[in-house]
């Protein structure tokens, strides 16, 4: 069932987006070369905790995962790209991190996600980050009311394609508000025109993600942590939005 917020809810969900906005810029700040990915956990755990929200992901146990995952933030790195179970690792230069994070403050949940590369960065890497900002920022471009949810999904796959990439349609975008994951899906890939017409008060996570030369994946042994098949990098931008009567709301901007 998909539930359309009011105006009144929209703003507590702004609220949650701001502050993981704010997290995510603690967070890339704090991820340089010699860095545990453990600190980053500890350290989103702390802010959490500090801002009174809550972890949407603590104890979370979805059919895919090997749950129930017992950290507060997925960090992936290199070729891992979603999920990415914290762990000890320590960054090195070049390493291509991404963080996903959903938090809920007042019952109301927002969900946002970043790539980062720490250190020297690679050309080809800083292309494939681009494109994922690039093709967030088409698809919210095109949630717009009136038009069709496949529109979001050709706007972002056209990005990614026209850039020589290829799309996974496995995981994808979604509806969000009092829970994490809520209907509609919305994939990466779509056809323009088809799918359930856009309203104010729909509030969706767009979250296009890419691997350098596959749309394979496999996972870890742990049961969470989702990589490319071939083992090349990976990357994975996400926002909240809300479908307003003009340009889409991005929840999650600073």
């Amino acid at each position: 069932m998909i539930e359309l917020k009011s105006p009144e809810e929209v703003a507590a969900m702004r609220v949650t987006g701001r502050f993981i906005a704010e997290l995510l810029d603690d967070l890339a700040g704090r991820a340089q070369i010699g860095v545990d990915l453990l600190d980053l956990e500890m350290r989103a755990r702390q802010l959490i905790e500090e801002r009174g929200a809550v972890s949407c992901y603590w104890d979370y146990e979805p059919s895919f995962g090997r749950g129930p995952f017992r950290n507060v933030i997925c960090l992936s790195v290199n070729d891992a790209v979603l999920h990415g179970l914290p762990h000890h690792h320590v960054l090195a230069d070049g390493d291509v991190l991404s963080m996903d994070i959903a938090v809920a403050i007042d019952g109301w949940v927002a969900d946002s996600a970043r790539t980062v590369i720490v250190g020297t960065p690679r050309s080809d890497d800083e292309r494939l980050v681009e494109t994922t900002r690039a093709a967030l920022v088409a698809g919210i471009a095109a949630a717009r009311a009136g038009n069709r949810l496949g529109d979001i999904s050709a706007a972002i796959g056209e990005i990614c394609t026209s850039r020589g990439y290829l799309v996974n349609t496995e995981f994808g975008g979604h509806g969000l508000g009092r829970t994490m994951h809520e209907d509609p899906h919305v994939p990466n890939l779509g056809r323009a025109g088809h799918g359930m017409r856009l309203r104010p008060g729909l509030t969706l996570a767009l979250e296009p993600w890419l691997a350098q030369r596959t749309s394979q994946i496999v996972y870890d042994p742990d049961g969470w942590t989702i990589r490319s098949a071939d083992g090349s990098r990976t990357a994975h931008s996400e926002h909240t939005i809300a479908i307003t009567d003009g340009d889409a709301e991005v929840l999650t901007a600073l």
